[in-house]
């Protein structure tokens, strides 16, 4: 059974960090990319950040970058990202998801097979 569970959520103030943790099980770590992504209220689903299991090799989205960074420990098979200098604005939940590693566009949620079930952020000011 597939299985993506994240972690690390919580409440933090504007200018923290939180560190975010995905736990994959039930399949080939190394053959998929592991996206994060985020859903505020009323908002659609937006990517963040993904990485490439197999090389490590990282990407982000403009809401990602510079202040998060996309890491994965493949022993673990885990995949963590690490917010810092967040923002009010960086509220929502988050999720990690896997999808088959074939150099596909991984910031578009329907190339992912499977989902956590998210993580709540929320950044106060």
């Amino acid at each position: 059974e597939v299985q993506l569970v994240e972690s690390g959520g919580g409440l933090v103030q504007a200018g923290g960090s939180l560190r975010l943790s995905c736990a994959a099980s039930g399949f080939t770590f190394d053959d998929y990319a592991i996206g994060w992504f985020r859903q505020a209220p009323g908002k659609e689903r937006e990517a963040v950040s993904y990485i490439a299991i197999k090389d490590g090799s990282t990407y982000y989205t403009d809401s990602g970058k510079d202040r998060f960074t996309a890491s994965s420990d493949n022993a673990r098979n885990a995949v963590y990202l690490q917010m810092n200098s967040l923002k009010p604005e960086d509220t929502a939940v988050y999720f990690c998801a896997a999808g088959l590693d074939y150099n596909g566009d991984y910031y578009d949620p329907h190339e992912y097979d499977y989902w956590g079930q998210g993580t709540q952020v929320t950044v106060s000011s």
